[in-house]
């Protein structure tokens, strides 16, 4: 591929992936992508397919990222609440896109599911070592506790409104403090 056309390439992918992280699959519009990669129409069906495929590409793509930036630590579950704080905010969209598969997927269409289920695994073995090891708690299933880790920082980022009817209007930093003591709590040792 020539750099131009990986230039545009890398235009239609990052229009895209605004695109769909603000109006989901259904509500995307290629004409859209188009006009802000300062693309054609044809070349996006050419790279990618299908507005779907493209769709499949992007979150493939964030999820890959998400994974390679903020790798779990079982041994130190507060600390990887706050990369993830630190992710999430420095990259909301990748939140959205994730609600926008749930939303608009369900179960069945989970983008690369085999590579994220592998991943998700390999979150749970880190989880379940460090338990074995002694410096965690053996009363929580090592990947109900991974879930709850993910869940009590990216939960109140991808639904904020839910976060202030709860807490008010508290601040991230108050959030991550809150979510690393649970999780200090839930990973201490008995």
């Amino acid at each position: 591929m020539s750099r131009n056309a990986e230039a545009t390439k890398a235009r239609i992918f990052h229009a895209a992936t605004a695109e769909f992280a603000e109006h989901g699959i259904a509500g995307a519009r290629v004409d859209r992508i188009a006009k802000q990669a300062e693309a054609n129409k044809q070349l996006i069906y050419a790279y990618f397919g299908s507005k779907d495929a493209l769709f499949s590409a992007v979150l493939e793509h964030a999820m890959a990222e998400l994974a390679a930036e903020v790798p779990i630590d079982g041994e130190d579950l507060p600390g990887y609440i706050d990369r993830l704080a630190a992710y999430h905010t420095a990259n909301p969209r990748v939140l959205r896109l994730l609600m926008w598969e749930a939303l608009e997927r369900g179960d069945s269409g989970v983008v690369a599911d085999s590579e994220r289920a592998e991943h998700y695994r390999e979150k749970t073995e880190s989880v379940r070592r460090a338990q074995y090891s002694g410096k965690v708690t053996d009363s929580i299933e090592p990947g109900m506790l991974a879930l709850l880790t993910l869940g009590m920082i990216s939960w109140p980022l991808a639904v904020p409104q839910l976060r202030r009817m709860l807490l008010g209007e508290t601040a991230l930093d108050d959030l991550q403090a809150a979510a690393r003591e649970a999780t200090r709590r839930l990973t201490a040792p008995e």
